[in-house]
């Protein structure tokens, strides 16, 4: 980890206080991993591709072999400046890396080249929205450096194996300011972090295979007091196992100081077959590390006219994207930012509106009935039966009066199912169109009123609400052929 470039505390005051548990306010933080999409490691020419043998992809500067120097990955620092324009930070102008000194047998240098005092990525801020409200979680920085080894113990008995494929692997280390006041709103950071990264292809966010890895800084307080000591959970690949893990930080922290026991700073791990967190080792500060400038690497500089080339060839970003469903669709921040998700999602909503889709309606079939039924299948936007065509082509017939709403559900089944590929080819075989034969509707409306008198006394007596239920005695009637609005209107020109 790396330390902040300012303090905490002072800013932290007045701060708005999320949810207490058990009357504490929980204080988090984020540092995560993001793995950059580069073909080969940041200082030297050896690939990065996942699932090679072990020591397999590591070259005589990974192994830091005698007389080895690093050489900077140009990629690497062009997807900082990808991240820093995406996140409204500012990007230095040079920036410089050092050595982080520590002694671990996946560490072959002995020390991990960083940048500590000055980082590419500096400042910046990510939004999303927790249910319908939307919150801002600040960033101190993002900067450079390169991943380590790893330590294999599951293959061997009383000893453990080095595999130094990861080791000069190009990360981005993205700290936020301790913003975050609850589980659920740090766990909605990380998902929209992962999906800005992912959306500029910065990196491919797979978390299984350590791409996208996140640690938890957690304390607790009683409200208006100082920070409390902070545990760094680390690695955290999932976001499942990142609520399960703050939850129950933040259980264990609040029962050790009932307790009168004083929470040690820390770096705890997970263990996701019993739930629970366990310290690995004390936690250092900046100080346990020894930073110093790296002599084997000069300053990194940056020219405005990189900068500035990198975006003109940005994709449009999420927010933007947002922003511009709002202007032009007339649709809410809330439903914008749902639709914005991915890009596959962006792209869906997109065609189905091409296809002649009323984009609210669109949207609500969206981020309602199709992302239900995703979730309950476990599967993306991209592998939805419902093509994005086939979308479009049911909102425009029930847009246009050729679709009921209520019958609308029955062709979506149809095309979800796959029995059926083509809307109007559905409707004409269900015999779904609503009802054209006036005298029909008529005497559906008389019978209806006939054998619902107490509803329609209650209408009479200044109850609007009586009338939804003979309404709705109509549609089942009809067998759901009528149309709602039309309903309305004649029931409410024969009741007076």
């Amino acid at each position: 980890m790396s330390e902040p470039v300012n303090t905490f505390e002072a800013q932290q005051q007045g701060r708005p206080t999320g949810p207490l548990v058990r009357g504490y306010e929980v204080i988090i933080g984020f540092e995560t991993h993001a793995q950059l999409s580069t073909a080969s490691k940041i200082f030297s020419r050896a690939s990065t591709a996942f699932g090679a043998e072990p020591n397999t992809q590591a070259c005589a500067v990974d192994l830091a072999l005698p007389g080895t120097l690093p050489v900077m990955n140009k990629g690497a620092v062009e997807r900082a400046i990808k991240l820093g324009l995406a996140l409204g930070s500012h990007i230095a102008p040079r920036s410089v890396f050092a050595r982080k000194n520590y002694f671990y047998p996946d560490l072959p240098k002995g020390y991990q080249i960083s940048q500590f005092e000055i980082p590419v990525v500096q400042g910046g801020a990510v939004s999303f929205f927790l249910g319908e409200e939307k919150k801002t979680v600040r960033l101190v920085r993002a900067h450079l450096e390169e991943d380590a080894g790893k330590s294999l113990h599951e293959d061997f008995i009383g000893q453990s194996g080095i595999d130094l494929n990861r080791a000069g692997t190009p990360l981005l280390e993205i700290v936020t300011e301790p913003d975050m006041r609850s589980t659920a709103e740090a766990v909605a950071y990380a998902k929209e972090l992962h999906k800005i990264v992912t959306w500029i292809g910065i990196c491919d966010g797979n978390m299984q295979e350590g791409s996208f890895r996140c640690d938890a800084n957690v304390s607790v307080r009683k409200p208006g007091d100082k920070l409390g000591t902070r545990r760094e959970i680390k690695n955290l690949n999932s976001f499942k196992f990142m609520q399960q893990a703050i939850d129950y930080e933040i259980r264990w922290q609040i029962e050790e100081i009932e307790d009168d026991r004083k929470i040690e700073q820390a770096t705890v791990l997970f263990n996701a077959d019993t739930g629970e967190t366990r310290a690995m080792r004390a936690k250092e500060d900046s100080a346990d590390y020894r930073y110093f400038p790296d002599p084997d690497l000069p300053p990194l500089v940056i020219a405005a006219e990189w900068i500035e080339r990198v975006r003109g060839e940005m994709p449009e970003l999420p927010r933007t994207m947002a922003e511009r469903y709002v202007s032009a669709h007339g649709l809410s921040e809330y439903d914008a930012a749902q639709l914005t998700q991915s890009t596959a999602l962006a792209r869906y909503f997109d065609e189905s509106v091409k296809a002649g889709a009323t984009p609210k309606l669109a949207s609500n079939w969206i981020t309602g009935e199709i992302a239900r039924r995703l979730n309950a299948q476990e599967i993306g936007i991209e592998a939805a039966p419902v093509s994005a065509q086939q979308l479009g082509q049911l909102v425009k017939r029930i847009a246009d009066g050729t679709l009921p709403n209520n019958a609308a559900r029955q062709v979506f089944d149809t095309l979800w199912t796959g029995e059926g590929s083509d809307v109007d080819a559905i409707i004409e075989a269900k015999d779904l169109k609503p009802m054209s034969d006036t005298g029909a509707l008529d005497a559906i409306l008389d019978e209806v009123i006939a054998k619902n008198q107490k509803n329609v006394d209650e209408y009479r007596a200044g109850k609007e609400k009586a009338l939804n239920g003979l309404v709705g005695q109509v549609m089942k009637a009809s067998g759901g052929k009528a149309n709602p609005a039309q309903v309305t209107d004649l029931l409410k020109a024969k009741l007076g």
